[in-house]
């Protein structure tokens, strides 16, 4: 009986450190289906893939850099309901290799910090590199209300301006705006400007006069000479821009 209970005691000795080393390799790959869960969780908050016949609204988006240095995305911000499906088109303008990329701003921030240490070109239904005069696409199909992010993630990048907010279901806050009013001037298509002689800016506490803003090309399309508007000007990188239109 002695022995056994010896012999058992031996064969648990020996099982202890197999069943520790299975707990250990098995804790990596728990590791790792976290993290696949993150990015999992984190691609279903922005959203998914979208489908070609199932397009709402097509964006024309361009990347290029600007003389005083500065990279940019032109529009530099969008607008979108939940559940809208949107095809991107991206354009690079610029004489540098850019991408386009959709995520939260959280992940970008991740994905930004491993591509400093290796420039890595992504591959995923998310995003699209382009080198200078390439024009793509991106199909996506934003699910939930929030704010999400827009950028290239190419080292440096990202520092010199490419990135933009993506408000996806914003109405209550667009619609707690000041809005003023305004009569067009002139309209400056080719260069994204538009002359307003305005009522005072109460959100940027400005007085009534006459100046030209930025915009976008969706909102300078609406915009015609003569034309008494209702607007939202604010400050997007240094100029003061039309970011909502009536």
């Amino acid at each position: 009986m002695k022995n056994l209970l010896l012999t058992t005691a031996f064969s648990l000795a020996l099982a202890t450190p197999v069943f520790a080393a299975g707990t250990h390799g098995g804790g990596h790959g728990e590791a790792k289906a976290e993290s696949h869960a993150a990015d999992h969780a984190a691609m279903m908050l922005v959203g998914q893939p979208g489908k070609a016949e199932g397009v709402d609204r097509t964006l024309e988006v361009s990347m290029r850099e600007t003389d005083d240095g500065t990279m940019i995305f032109e529009p530099s911000t969008f607008e979108i309901q939940p559940g809208e499906t949107i095809r991107f088109k991206v354009r690079n303008d610029g004489e540098l290799e850019h991408e386009f990329v959709i995520d939260t701003i959280e992940q970008n921030v991740v994905h930004k910090a491993q591509m400093a240490q290796m420039d890595m070109e992504h591959d995923d239904p998310n995003s699209i590199r382009l080198d200078p005069g390439a024009d793509g696409e991106v199909i996506w199909t934003f699910a939930n209300e929030g704010t999400f992010e827009f950028a290239c993630l190419i080292p440096g990048h990202y520092e010199s301006g490419m990135h933009g907010p993506i408000n996806v279901g914003m109405k209550m806050a667009q619609a707690n705006m000041e809005y003023t009013k305004g009569t067009v001037k002139k309209v400056d298509a080719k260069g994204g400007k538009v002359t307003i002689n305005h009522g005072p800016l109460l959100n940027l506490d400005m007085p009534a006069m006459t100046m030209v803003f930025r915009a976008d090309e969706a909102l300078i399309a609406r915009m015609s000479e003569g034309q008494d508007i209702e607007f939202v000007a604010e400050p997007v990188k240094g100029k003061l821009t039309v970011t909502q239109l009536k």
